[in-house]
């Protein structure tokens, strides 16, 4: 097992090296710079002298290692807009709030996918499968904007329940937190408890039809007993490796939702960034973006020993 760790850290920061180089020169390949963008109708001397000082005249090779030289000192550069704001500034005010937001949504994601994939598969046939299965393909085919937009015109402006937008962090205390969190998690996390409760029907129905299943309920085992402890535990190998990916994938689909509860987090920074071709705050964010997915492919490796004793690397 620390031989696999070692092999798989190792792998990544290749993984993570690769992303970085690929999207520092793609950035540089798609055609004008920030420059032409912030100073469109400028004495071109002035344009000249501005990309001078942002070190953008220089080759593509020599901006290359000295961003990747300053990286691994812990220096992402700083925003060509603005203020010239440090880049890892700016990740540190938004990343908590695009984490805390796929945490939350998560959270509810497997609530919601664990009772209903659990009763489906348990009822299987009846009117209360067919009635989870009609919810789960109701959430995959709603686009989390309009259920965004449908959850704060109901609980926000007809009900006064909930506020509509912004974000307020952990340290003014949990209500408010949660409370401007709690329905753009749902518009996130719906989809992807749709997929995921369809995911644990489909694996329990496999696992139940085996053998040492049907040895545990002719031993008398109570029917709790043989759900919980040996057809869903067994069964929980490829919903991990889905919730794994939903995980990441939460990190950069939650930019849509973002924008509709205007949330500042870190995927309204990068689609912004984009859009001004600000190249460091792009490299930077995706960089972050990239160590989140590599870190949490980690750790559904490390869960696939948690759950199944049977697997060895």
């Amino acid at each position: 097992m620390t031989q696999f760790l070692i092999r798989r850290i190792l792998v990544s920061i290749v993984v993570i090296w690769a992303v970085a180089t690929l999207v520092f020169f793609m950035l540089r390949i798609v055609p004008g710079d920030p420059i032409g963008a912030m100073l469109s109708d400028v004495d071109p001397a002035a344009a000249e002298a501005l990309r001078a000082k942002l070190g953008l005249d220089q080759p593509a090779y020599v901006q290359y290692f000295r961003w990747m030289l300053n990286t691994l000192r812990g220096d992402l550069g700083n925003s060509i807009y603005g203020n010239n704001q440090p880049v890892n500034q700016i990740i540190a005010e938004a990343l908590p709030r695009t984490l805390s937001l796929s945490f939350l949504a998560m959270i509810i994601a497997l609530v919601i996918s664990f009772t209903a994939g659990i009763v489906s598969a348990m009822k299987k046939g009846t009117w209360l499968d067919h009635i989870v299965t009609f919810i789960a393909i109701l959430g995959l085919s709603m686009p989390n904007f309009w259920l965004g937009i449908m959850l704060i015109i109901i609980f926000a402006v007809n009900l006064h329940w909930l506020p509509a937008i912004g974000y307020s962090p952990l340290s003014d205390g949990f209500w408010p937190w949660f409370s401007h969190l709690i329905l753009p998690a749902i518009a996130v996390g719906a989809p992807f408890a749709a997929i995921i409760a369809r995911m644990i029907r489909s694996a329990m129905l496999e696992v139940s039809r085996e053998d040492y299943i049907r040895t545990a309920r002719s031993k008398g085992l109570s029917a709790r007993s043989v759900i919980f402890t040996h057809t869903l535990r067994n069964a929980l190998i490829p919903v991990i490796t889905v919730m794994g990916i939903a995980f990441a994938l939460l990190m950069t689909g939650a930019v849509v939702v973002e924008n509709v509860f205007a949330i500042k987090g870190l995927g309204r920074v990068m689609i912004q960034s984009i859009l001004n071709r600000d190249y460091p705050v792009v490299q930077g964010a995706i960089l972050i973006v990239s160590l989140v997915f590599v870190a949490t492919n980690l750790l559904v490796d490390i869960l696939y020993t948690v759950v199944d004793p049977r697997i060895r690397y």
